[in-house]
């Protein structure tokens, strides 16, 4: 997949040298207690990473602070040297692909070619340009018999695919994905990881609660709990611990 040569390069202006770090987070919702409370990490070049984590944990609390979309207490980010600030979000994101649990969130345009080259032209690429990418992409995940129907008309695999394929088509250098197997049957689940398999993202994080599924297209393993994270480490390991598994709400097999 030779199309993803992403055009954003790390910071040369900054000392971290992580493509993201994570440094003492905390963010509590209004009048509320903290659902993250000093959660530090990082994630380099090549790491394919899950978070997992119960349902309530602050999965998706986590990594809408890493694009932006909620603002810490306190704590820093950085996303390949930047930090994450107001006046730097749209610098930030460029960086970044970012998937909704819901692919319809991301799919609003009358055909799924025009969802996928809607980044692209946004962001000035030629039309031509950003059809070719476009079509290409949609045939490198079996959709091009469907370039030219609503996302209405999609299976919900096919619509997780396309929203996919709209994310790709900024280039990202990191992919975020929050719960990318809900509604897909197992067929749909392995094309997935097929896909995820074969791009060259610098990382890929991915929040799921299907650890089978985690333990095919991730090697590595952040465990939310408590507002914390007490848990990185390689997740093959993790998936045979099936005491502390169950001690942190996640029984495997469920």
């Amino acid at each position: 997949m030779e199309y993803l040569t992403s055009h954003t390069q790390p910071s040369t202006h900054n000392p971290h040298t992580a493509v993201v770090e994570v440094q003492n987070l905390v963010y509590a919702y209004a009048n509320q207690e903290p659902v993250l409370k000093d959660i530090s990490f990082k994630l380099n070049a090549g790491d394919r990473v899950a978070l997992m984590g119960a349902t309530g944990s602050g999965k998706s609390t986590l990594l809408e602070n890493l694009i932006g979309l909620k603002q810490p207490q306190t704590g820093k980010i950085w996303i390949n040297g930047i930090p994450v600030e107001q006046k730097t979000l749209s610098q930030v994101r460029r960086h970044i692909g970012f998937s909704f649990q819901d692919a319809n969130d991301q799919l609003f345009m009358p055909t799924i070619l025009e969802d996928v080259t809607f980044g692209p032209r946004n962001y000035g690429v030629p039309p031509a340009v950003a059809i070719d990418q476009a079509r290409q992409l949609l045939a490198d995940f079996g959709l091009e018999a469907y370039t030219n129907r609503s996302a209405h008309e999609l299976s919900g695999g096919q619509r997780r695919l396309a929203a996919l394929a709209s994310i790709l088509a900024l280039e990202p250098a990191i992919l975020i994905l929050d719960e990318p197997t809900n509604g897909l049957d197992p067929a749909w689940r392995r094309h997935l990881a097929q896909v995820l398999l074969n791009l060259p993202v610098q990382v890929m994080l991915i929040a799921s609660h299907d650890l089978n599924w985690l333990g095919k297209v991730t090697q590595r393993a952040l465990v939310l709990s408590g507002g914390r994270i007490p848990i990185d480490q390689e997740i093959q390991p993790l998936l045979q611990d099936g005491e502390t598994l169950d001690r942190l709400g996640l029984p495997i097999g469920w």
